[in-house]
């Protein structure tokens, strides 16, 4: 094959590569990439429907929380949590509830803030105090 030739299929294929490089890109193809996969509705506005968010189902017992988020520590005391079923709950429970549940909402020592739930209301977390305090 000559250079000529050689060269004429180089710009050819140059040109193809291009035009479709080209054509995945177009201003279509990437709105249609990039579009939201949802809508935010505020209440109130009408062109949202009447669907609602689904309910939690309600307050979790203090015995779920500590199965749920405090056992992980609180079943083997990892890094000197108060194991629970010991004695370990003992001084900690002559502080009083508030200041158990201001350092369960706050985080103490190695706990961090909420421990390992965060999505537990006030009074979820002050049931598992409870609750572990009573094993």
């Amino acid at each position: 094959m000559s250079k000529a030739a050689s060269a004429l299929v180089t710009v050819g294929f140059t040109v193809a590569v291009s035009l479709t490089a080209q054509a995945a890109t177009s201003d279509e193809a990437i709105a249609a990439r990039i579009a939201p996969v949802g809508k935010v509705c505020l209440q109130g506005d009408a062109s949202c429907g009447t669907a609602s968010a689904a309910s939690s189902g309600g307050t979790r017992s203090g015995a779920d929380v500590v199965a749920a988020a405090c056992n992980a520590c609180h079943g083997t005391g990892v890094l000197g949590a108060p194991k629970n079923g010991s004695g370990d709950w003992a001084a900690r429970a002559d502080k009083g509830i508030d200041t158990l549940l201001k350092n369960a909402i706050n985080g103490i020592n190695a706990m961090p803030p909420r421990g390992t739930c965060a999505d537990c209301s006030d009074d979820e977390i002050k049931a598992a105090i409870e609750h572990m305090i009573s094993l």
